[in-house]
């Protein structure tokens, strides 16, 4: 842990379906496990309407709707791993305007912080085949604690990292656990206008403010941070 800056900002942002369009790699894996337990594969939405709260929770809920009954939920979760560990980072892409948003946040000083409920295993590689990695001053995983989002927890744990305070922070993300880990934080919320916001649509992130890129984040981040929400 580094001395506390009193005055340094950061910038705390997620990985799936902020940073990169990871769907493409975990449908693919989802589709290899289903058709090892001799299951139709779902339709690509409805696995992208799962992801965001942990691979636990994806597949339990990929269980469901493939009506799978036969296999408990930590062997499935095992043999998506095995089929996830060849997927990953190999037929997603970076999301327009990462590089050059991170550039300009970096460029303005501000430390950054990548928070994610993805197991830090399968992150920390992503991040490497993306190219991100060099931009990150910490990578917390789903598994780098005992919570993850929407626990506030991860978010004070990349700040307690990086030696900023999580007042001087920003959250930016896609989903409802996002949103739900920065208002637990005290954080103001920034929510991209892609990614996976879930069934109910963007319209039900209650943020501070939507963006179209990171570029544009960087941008907005040249005037003072909103005040968070009570």
């Amino acid at each position: 842990m580094e001395q506390i800056n009193t005055s340094q900002r950061s910038v705390l942002i997620d990985l799936d379906g902020t940073l990169i369009d990871t769907a493409p790699d975990i449908f693919e894996a989802v589709s290899r496990m289903l058709n090892d337990l001799k299951a139709e594969a779902l339709p690509y939405q409805t696995v992208c309407d799962f992801i965001g709260k942990g691979v636990p929770n994806l597949v339990h809920r990929v269980l469901i709707a493939a009506k799978i009954t036969t296999i408990p939920d930590a062997d499935a979760c095992a043999i998506f791993y095995r089929h996830y560990r060849e997927t990953n980072g190999h037929f997603g892409f970076v999301f327009p305007g990462v590089h050059e948003g991170l550039i300009a946040m970096k460029e303005a000083g501000f430390r950054l912080g990548c928070v994610t409920n993805k197991p830090f295993a399968l992150a920390e590689p992503l991040l490497q085949i993306a190219g991100l990695d060099g931009y990150f001053d910490v990578l917390v995983g789903g598994d780098s604690l005992p919570f993850m989002k929407p626990a506030p927890e991860p978010l004070y744990h990349a700040c307690e990292v990086m030696g900023t305070l999580p007042e001087r922070a920003v959250m930016v993300g896609d989903s409802e656990s996002d949103v739900a880990s920065a208002r637990a934080a005290s954080m103001p919320v920034y929510i991209v206008n892609y990614g996976y916001p879930g069934p109910a649509g963007l319209s039900a992130l209650k943020c501070d403010g939507f963006i179209d890129s990171l570029l544009e984040l960087a941008q907005q981040l040249s005037v003072p941070a909103p005040v968070c929400e009570t």
